[in-house]
């Protein structure tokens, strides 16, 4: 954490006191009561079509082959108030400490779902200039959390060879849907570490996001891994 970034925090302290964006209940940002208000899917349908039943979430035998992206398993829904407001306070008023409950709310679905384990996470890129604003990729820290938490003594590795190339929009500010596919067309490049020296040859890989509305993101970024070697690349996002 940067120098500007402890600033920015503490005035976001003194001006947002620390309390539960449910209860009100002081020291936390949202305490266990309150989380385990919200509710997680137990029941899943295709990522295309959104109407046959699948197992977590994968992609059915009719829309096989209609998008990069073989599945998409969501935590809970948008709709749900305390969710959402809880995302917006992560994401828009910088408070990296509800990547906890947060994630929490993700392994949950997970181990619920019997997903087959990935070879590797891949969190949704920012934007370097929008990283260094923010302060923190959401995705990321989502991620970090799920690789060591899935299964005991075990680490999945997180990959960040997928980059942004282009500051775009974010996708919930633009309404008009040809628009956000135009928005975030081309948007991401397979550019992997010196340090990581991963390949993507024959993995099956899990996108991770905090929030999917149309998938365009989740589906340009698919895209990109397969062309690039992946075999299976499913989506994990916390809302949509």
């Amino acid at each position: 954490m940067n120098f500007y970034t402890k600033i920015k925090n503490a005035l976001l302290d003194i001006i947002f006191p620390i309390e539960c964006v449910g209860c009100k209940k002081s020291k936390t940002f949202l305490c266990d009561d309150c989380l385990l208000t919200i509710p997680v899917r137990i029941d899943h349908s295709c990522s295309v079509c959104k109407k046959r039943p699948t197992p977590y979430g994968q992609v059915c035998l009719d829309c096989l082959g209609q998008s990069p992206l073989d599945g998409l398993l969501v935590t809970s829904s948008y709709k749900n108030s305390l969710l959402s407001k809880t995302i917006h306070l992560y994401k828009y008023r910088f408070i990296q400490k509800l990547s906890r409950p947060l994630s929490q709310l993700m392994l949950h679905t997970i181990i619920q779902s019997e997903i087959p384990l990935p070879d590797m996470l891949c969190p949704i890129p920012l934007h370097p200039l929008r990283n260094r604003w923010r302060g923190f990729n959401q995705a990321d820290l989502l991620a970090q959390t799920l690789s060591t938490k899935i299964l005991p003594q075990l680490t999945i590795p997180i990959t960040h060879g997928l980059i942004r190339t282009r500051f775009t929009q974010p996708q919930m500010s633009v309404s008009d849907i040809r628009q956000r596919h135009d928005n975030i067309r081309n948007a991401f490049k397979w550019l992997p570490l010196p340090s990581e020296e991963m390949s993507l040859q024959g993995k099956y890989i899990w996108l991770i996001d905090d929030v999917a509305t149309t998938t365009f993101t989740l589906t340009e970024c698919a895209s990109v891994l397969k062309k690039n070697g992946a075999k299976k690349v499913f989506g994990i996002v916390l809302a949509r």
